[in-house]
This record gives C-alpha cells, structure tokens and sequence, in this order.
C-alpha cells in the first residue's frame, strides 16, 4: 500500500459575494411577496456572504460542471499538467442532469486526455466520497494521483421561478397559498462553488497533508429521508419519486426543488454526528486532544454551540480553540465546503509540521457521516 497525500487544495467561488439585503434580488420574491421565513433563517445561520453563479444581471455565468472545471484548472503548475491526471473523481449534490455524470461533464469541459473518472451521488458527503474513491485509488497503486473535487451549484434550484407553478396551483384551492417552510427554508441557507485536491502517493508541493484514513457512515437503516429533490414526502415517510408521478404533477408540486424536514433534521443530525464521530476516532485510538484543528461542516451556526454540547454529553469533547469555520463567509456550499474550508486553513499560515486536522462532514439527506484524518509533514 502507497501512502496518500493532498499536495495542493485550489478552490473557485464565482462572481462577488453576495450579502443577506441581496438575496432575495438574486433569487427572486415567490407570488410577488418577501419571504417571512428569510429573515428568521438568517438570523438563526448566521451567513454574511455566499456566492452565486448568477452575474448582476441576473444571467447565469456557470453550470455545476463549469464550476468544477475552474477549481481543477486551478490545480495545474509545473508538476501538474492537464493529461497527466490519472483519475478524475467528483462528488456533487446538485449535478446539471441525471445523465451523463456529473464527473463525465466536467472531464468534457477539461478536454485533458483519457482518464478514469468516478460520480458518487448523495449529499455533502458526495465530496468526501469522492476523495476516499481517490485516496483508495492511490493507496492502492492503482494510480499515481487523483483529482478530488466537491461543487455545488444551487442557486438556479431556488430561483423564485422554480415555485411559481405549484403556487398558482395552490391559488385554485385556498386564499392564502405560501411556499411551504421545508422548500422556503433552503433558499436562504445555500451557496455556489468548487474546490479541489491533488493526491499522489509522493509528499510534493509546499504543505503536503498525508491522510491518515477515512470512515463513513449511514443511519438510513433508522432515519427516514430529510433533505431530498426529484421526489414528494408522503405521510408515511416514503419518497415517492417524480418518475411516478404525471408529468404535470412536476411543476405543481415543486418535485425537483430541494426540500428538507427541518424537525426531523433537529432531533437527528447532532446526535447521529456525534455517535458517529466517537465510532470513527475510537476505531482508530484516537483522542479529542490528538486533534489540533476540527474541521466540522455544518449547514448554520444555530448547530455550533449544540454541536459541542452534544461532544460533551457523549464525551468526545474538541476543546473550541481547535475549531476552524468559514461558514459565515462562504456560505453553505454542501459537498464544496469542506474543500473550501481545508483550504483556508491551509492558505492561513497557522499549520505546522506534526498537526493533525480532522474533516467532518454530514449530510442529511438521510443522515450519514465522513470523516478523515490528515497530518501535516
């Protein structure tokens, strides 16, 4: 086995950042109306900024593929050239279609020679399933480097014009047809952008970051579904997918917005994230206090302080000193984040030789967990 590590992180966020007071302009007033949930939700996540692929002129200026192919392109020096990719691996949570793959799209816009590529769907952990399909790829020998992205492109999903259809079909059957709060709440809660890593099975570039190992983990066999799209929520927990529906159905029901139970995400997502945590650090005899910075990607800052309650309770407590978060400034960028995040952090000039960080990713699509652990050499 060959170890692995991340040789260089390049990220890429279109346009401006766009504040809380622009939102709404961006995406757009649903029925003519301000959302009342907006504020409320803002309050609660606490995001400043998040970007958009969405110009001043409300023109869209990048696909999710498009989006991803900057964040690679960024990865090129004099080491990396384009045709010396060996695999091509990217996760997503909002790809541009269903087929092809989200990964065969951006390779097409690459246009860098043949090479392996791997679409793993789901939520944010989409991204950290991509990495581990590279990093197993290198451990492995199979190849000598991987290109792992994460991206996101919502913003299109939450435009106003998304919701217009089922509210007129709601104004045929009550006075005062709203957006319900499950469609609502996401709109104010998700950002555009890339990013990606190197792996190769030599320590090169400037702060090369070995990863130690990788855990996943799922609750579906417990949880129902909480954050979907392409499907409606019966009564009964079950998604009923849009294929079962008459296609007529699709616009008055929203079926291709994404949608998210926010009381079952409340009861679940903390304490499935922990139980999850304490069986990954313990699988490998690792310590709270081992780690020097934890990396957690989380939707709102609402679930901080939660979040380190709930550590304390099953007693896998990371001291708050060891923290880093960027959420307030790049917005929830789902299976981008943690690669953005790494690579702030690593832009920042705090690591040193020895430092152990640990990535936390959850999604809760139906509640699953990654994990890896990365050292600095």
């Amino acid at each position: 086995m060959k170890e692995v590590y991340i040789t260089k992180i390049s990220k890429f966020l279109p346009n401006r950042p766009i504040s809380n007071d622009e939102m709404e302009e961006k995406l757009g007033m649903i029925d003519g109306k301000s959302s009342k949930g907006r504020r409320i939700v803002l309050r609660n996540n606490q995001i400043k900024t998040r970007y958009y692929a969405i110009d001043d002129n409300g023109n869209i200026t990048h696909n999710n593929a498009q989006l991803t192919k900057e964040a690679v392109e960024k990865l090129y020096d004099n080491r990396l050239k384009p045709n010396d990719i060996e695999l091509l691996s990217c996760g997503t949570s909002s790809p541009d279609q269903i087929l092809p793959s989200h990964a065969a799209m951006v390779h097409g816009f690459l246009k860098n020679g043949n090479t392996e590529i791997n679409s793993p769907s789901g939520a944010c952990c989409s991204g950290m399933n991509a990495l581990k399909y590279g990093f197993l790829a290198v451990k492995s020998g199979q190849t000598k480097n991987a290109v792992c992205t994460g991206s996101e492109r919502t913003s299109s999903w939450m435009m106003s014009d998304t919701f217009e259809e089922e509210l007129k079909h709601l104004n045929t059957l009550e006075e005062n047809p709203i957006l319900a709060f499950n469609k609502d709440f996401l709109r104010w809660m998700l950002s555009d952008g890339a990013g990606a890593f190197l792996l190769e099975n030599e320590p090169n570039g400037e702060l090369p970051l070995k990863i130690e190992w990788m855990e996943g983990f799922s609750y579906a066999h417990e949880l129902d579904a909480c954050m979907y799209a392409g499907a409606d929520k019966l009564e009964s927990g079950f998604l009923k997918p849009w294929s079962e529906y008459p296609s007529d159905q699709w616009s008055k029901k929203s079926l291709f917005a994404m949608k998210q139970d926010v009381k079952l995400l409340g009861e679940n997502i903390l304490v499935k994230g922990v139980d999850s945590l304490k069986k990954a650090i313990e699988k490998h005899g690792l310590k709270p206090d081992d780690i020097d910075y934890y990396l957690p990607h989380i939707s709102s800052y609402y679930f901080k302080e939660k979040l380190y309650e709930e550590m304390v309770k099953q007693g896998v407590e990371i001291p708050w000193k060891n923290w880093f978060m960027n959420l307030s400034k790049v917005g929830n960028v789902g299976a981008a984040s943690i690669y953005i995040m790494l690579d702030e952090l690593v832009s920042s000039g705090k690591l040193k030789k020895g430092d152990n960080i640990l990535l936390s990713v959850p999604e809760s699509a139906r509640f699953a967990y990654a994990y890896a652990l990365l050292t600095v050499c």
